[in-house]
């Protein structure tokens, strides 16, 4: 937990860490990114780090080296808003819903169904912890604005620009953009300081062009044709004929939105049960803290199940997916839980969405809730309910769940599925959520998937944004300006590079500044001992 009324992030940065073993193509030490330890984190700086790249598993925020491991991770969104459930994502659905009414067990292959899990977080826990921060708690907490103020006039006499540096005072920015006001926006703005977002027709052959409209069904089509066939042959013989020909859209128009309406989410969701359903399913959305009497109660039975989970399908050891392992990577959250008035009203944080069946716990998934999105950070399930294709379930229950936030919340339109790796065809999967994007691992801006897939055909890394001369905006600028917290005082690097005894980290600043970007190093707190 952070500082008793601190309000800013603190983070401890390890660098580029040695390689360790990849779990998609196993390489032992293929697995390079840097890394650092969030004390405390404030849900809009955490947005911002995970549009630049960054993911956390417990309190440890990672970020691969693109250019050099050897399964490079892209970040992937859905632009919930705009959603269409495929034909894959309407069996699940349908199934479920058989299932709840009629008690239906499906007779086929149970297939190998994606979204089980978000693997690549059950391949992070390994080394997250071998960088677990032992920094005491009283060296976290910043000193009184007296003492904070003295180091900024000593900066002010050195001629830096002054800034507020009580760590007390530090606000998140959290809904200062207005974005994806209405729902039928047709693109949603992007949130992050890298307000781009690259469009470009796909290629023929290249999937779907989401600029036009769905297919239609033959049956649809010929309906309307027989309509405007009936209407042509109406004779317009008297005075009213305008008022007839008006009528006669009317009517065309209101055929066409009958038939050419795709079913929502919702539509298949929300379905009413029958009086005499066979089992009854609760999805209950629970704050990650043990102060909350709703996860203290269910946290032995959410640990059992992660274990079982676990030890069925990841084949881990007992040891590995104790009570304490699941504690450190799915329940110690850095992020700060935040209420905001134009926000949602479970507020922000860290979240498990459990799923209850007739009674007891069938699966949970870990969500953080942020400022623009929904982010799924981890699935564990009951693997005697794998007939129930669980994974991609929770995927589409997440993204139904997005949405509905979306309506109290307007610049929450976004979910988040972590990491996409062209690389591993496994984890294809992810890129099945469409309208979706991925982030360009250089200028940070968002293309569409579509015009990433015959890019990533060519080479597993991949720079999307095609016009040469951009840059990344959000880029370090000042190194001056990076705020750093010493003997437990907040001050601007270039104050602490004075103070500093010994052989210069400047080196080690410069490149956590250059990841995390100039506005969260001038916002978040790097601690220095």
């Amino acid at each position: 937990m952070a500082a008793a009324g601190s309000s800013a992030s603190i983070v401890e940065y390890f660098g580029g860490e040695d390689g360790y073993r990849c779990g998609y193509c196993k390489n032992e030490t293929g697995n390079l990114s840097h890394g650092m330890w969030a004390h405390s984190m404030t849900v809009q700086d955490y947005q911002d780090l995970i549009d630049r790249g960054w993911r956390r598993s417990g309190k440890y925020v990672y970020k691969p080296i693109m250019n050099q491991t050897c399964c490079p991770q892209y970040t992937i969104r859905c632009q919930a808003l705009r959603f269409q459930t495929s034909k894959s994502h309407k069996k699940v659905l349908k199934k479920m819903l058989k299932f709840i009414s009629k008690g239906d067990v499906s007779k086929g292959v149970s297939e190998e169904e994606p979204m089980d899990s978000h693997i690549e977080d059950a391949v992070t826990c390994d080394f997250a912890y071998k960088s677990e921060s032992h920094v005491s708690q009283s060296e976290l907490t910043p000193l009184s604005v007296d003492h904070t103020e003295r180091v900024e006039n000593e900066d002010k006499d050195i001629g830096e620009t002054k800034e507020e540096v009580n760590a007390q005072q530090v606000e998140p920015e959290a809904g200062s953009l207005q974005i994806c006001a209405h729902k039928d926006t047709t693109v949603p703005g992007e949130p992050s300081h890298s307000a781009k977002i690259v469009h470009a027709p796909p290629k023929p052959g290249k999937g779907a062009d989401l600029s036009k409209p769905p297919c239609r069904k033959a049956k649809d089509i010929r309906k309307e044709r027989k309509l405007q066939k009936l209407l042509q042959n109406q004779t317009c013989t008297f005075e009213g004929s305008e008022l007839q020909a008006g009528d006669q859209i009317c009517l065309l128009q209101n055929s066409k939105s009958k038939t050419n309406q795709p079913k929502t989410i919702e539509d298949f969701v929300f379905v009413p049960l029958p009086d005499d359903a066979q089992h009854k399913l609760e999805v209950r959305l629970v704050p990650v803290s043990f102060e909350d009497p709703q996860f203290k109660s269910s946290f032995n039975q959410s640990a059992t199940l992660f274990a079982k989970y676990q030890m069925a399908i990841h084949k881990d050891t007992p040891s590995d997916c104790g009570e304490n392992e699941f504690t450190r990577f799915l329940c110690n959250s850095p992020l700060e839980a935040e209420n905001a008035p134009n926000g949602p009203e479970c507020g922000y944080g860290s979240f498990h969405q459990q799923y209850w069946l007739d009674g007891k716990i069938i699966a949970v998934g870990v969500i953080d809730i942020l400022p623009y999105c929904v982010s799924s950070v981890y699935l564990y399930y009951d693997p005697d309910y794998s007939f129930l294709s669980l994974g991609v379930y929770s995927a589409l229950r997440e993204i139904a769940f997005t949405r509905q936030l979306h309506e109290k919340a307007p610049d929450l339109c976004f979910y988040y599925m972590g990491f996409y790796i062209h690389s591993c065809p496994k984890m294809r999967y992810k890129g099945q959520y469409r309208p979706s994007d991925l982030l360009c691992p250089e200028t940070y801006v968002w293309t569409p998937i579509e015009q990433c897939l015959p890019l990533l055909e060519h080479s597993k890394y991949c720079r999307f944004n095609q016009d040469i001369k951009a840059v990344d905006e959000g880029r370090i600028k000042e190194l001056g300006r990076v705020r750093v917290l010493h003997k437990r005082t907040v001050m601007p690097y270039s104050v602490y590079k004075k103070r500093r005894k010994g052989p210069s980290d400047e080196a080690s600043v410069q490149q956590y500044a250059s990841l995390v970007g100039q506005t969260c190093s001038e916002r978040m707190l790097l601690f220095r001992s």
